[in-house]
């Protein structure tokens, strides 16, 4: 458990209470005294994420006030560590979130990325609400921090060669196999797409291949996409387009972060993840617009546009998932700006034909307070992709329905699992808000995770 948390309920904590934006009123009503008076001079009207210290007249802290707005946002309390001093806290009054969502939003308020610049510092404690598992929330904010760790280093650190080094460490923690296959390995093994992505750049693609639990269980399988940094190839993206491309192994860090979630619960999985990492780049021979790519399932195909490469390397890993027939695959990518045109940054769509399975991950996603919205995969749309000269083109020729036709693109390379789901990502928090810094963010994961401890849990 993370030792912001004290599991003894009777520890003796300065209280905080959390008010909403009309409450401030009543609460002063309710705490008569110095406390109501200093409120009533600060000018504290409950803003979401404003932390009122409360005196106690002897130099001291009586208290403190958490400002929740409309309380439309459950993980406010990110935004206590930096504002409270340190000592002992507890929360008093009404929690008008979970209060599991409470500790996970102190528990995110104390990340910091480090690498390069600062260090770390001792943050206050909290004591754990009455029927919050402190161990389980610790967990969700450890994957967490790991989604947001490996998006924030920069590509120069976190290349293709160290995304595998991170989930090797991974697998050696939770004792899980992994393997790697490395550089022209790639053809050998008949990873075609994910070696002509990557074959440009200094550091050798490869196709990364973590196992854990015992070979009967149900088999769920995880795609993540690992280009770890996209300059757009031959099709260059521009500067101002470049600046974030770090991130676009977001869907393989929010990979790795679920899987270890997995692998810490114990569930009763054969957990396979497979994360294809690259770096897209340019040099005398990057693959280039118009070539036709050979993939692992056999179909051909056209490239309309180098920078829509993670469809690409996603498809070979996608055909090799499939081929085991698992019950679930789960694919999770920094797919397309699209996603972000139609449901903004912090909304991820998500595709799958399977109707019970989108019920389920909405429930989860209500559940966790973790955002997600299922978009369709329009039949009509898939005629978008056809080719002239090979079995289908990675790209339509409009600029409508990005993410659809992706989603689309990929479903063509799994038949045999029982089911299937796509999420286009963003990974990247534009905007801070408490407890969620600008910078990296996992999306997607805490509402996975539920869903498999629903369908997995022992």
């Amino acid at each position: 458990m993370l030792d912001i948390f004290i599991s003894d309920k009777q520890k003796a904590a300065t209280p905080v209470w959390q008010v909403r934006s009309g409450e401030v009123e009543s609460w002063c009503a309710s705490h008569a005294g110095s406390g109501a008076a200093w409120v009533g001079t600060s000018g504290f009207k409950g803003e979401a994420g404003k932390v009122l210290l409360l005196p106690d007249g002897s130099g001291g802290l009586a208290g403190a006030l958490l400002g929740l707005g409309d309380g439309s946002d459950p993980f406010l309390a990110g935004a206590l560590p930096a504002a409270l001093p340190q000592g002992d806290y507890r929360l008093a009054g009404v929690l008008h979130a979970a209060a599991a969502n409470v500790a996970l939003g102190f528990a995110l308020g104390t990340y910091r990325f480090t690498r390069y610049s600062g260090s770390g510092r001792d943050w206050p404690r909290l004591v754990l609400p009455e029927g919050v598992d402190g161990e389980e929330v610790s967990r969700l904010a450890a994957a967490t921090f790991l989604v947001r760790d490996l998006i924030n280093t920069p590509a120069a650190d976190m290349g293709p060669d160290d995304l595998a080094a991170a989930a090797e460490g991974i697998a050696r923690a939770h004792g899980a196999a992994c393997n790697i296959i490395l550089g022209d390995a790639l053809l050998d093994e008949n990873y075609p797409m994910i070696h002509a992505v990557g074959r440009a750049a200094a550091v050798a693609p490869r196709l990364i291949d973590m196992r854990w639990g015992r070979a009967e269980a149900p088999r769920v399988t995880l795609v993540g996409k690992g280009v770890c940094f996209d300059t757009g190839g031959l099709d260059l993206k521009p500067s101002s387009a470049m600046l974030l491309m770090k991130k676009d192994m977001g869907g393989a860090a929010c990979v790795l972060a679920l899987a270890q979630l997995v692998m810490e619960a114990g569930l009763d999985v054969r957990l396979r993840a497979l994360i294809p990492a690259v770096e897209n780049s340019v040099s005398g021979n990057a693959f280039r617009p118009g070539d036709v790519l050979q993939s692992r399932k056999g179909v051909t195909v056209e490239i309309g546009n180098t920078d829509a490469e993670g469809r690409l390397v996603l498809a070979d890993a996608l055909a090799e998932a499939d081929s085991e027939t698992p019950d679930l695959i789960i694919d999770m990518a920094t797919l397309t700006g699209a996603a972000r045109t139609a449901l903004g940054p912090d909304l991820p769509p998500f595709y799958t034909d399977d109707d019970g399975l989108a019920a389920e991950i909405a429930s989860s996603a209500a559940a966790t307070s973790d955002p997600l919205w299922r978009m369709p995969l329009w039949r009509p749309y898939d005629n978008w992709l056809e080719s002239k000269i090979a079995d289908v083109n990675h790209v339509s020729d409009g600029p409508f329905a990005g993410s659809i036709t992706a989603a689309l693109f990929l479903r063509r390379f799994v038949e045999q699992a029982v089911a299937h789901v796509h999420f286009d990502i963003y990974g990247w928090a534009p905007k801070a808000k408490p407890g969620r810094p600008v910078g990296g963010e996992a999306q997607g994961i805490r509402a996975l995770y539920d869903l498999l401890k629903r369908r997995y849990g022992t």
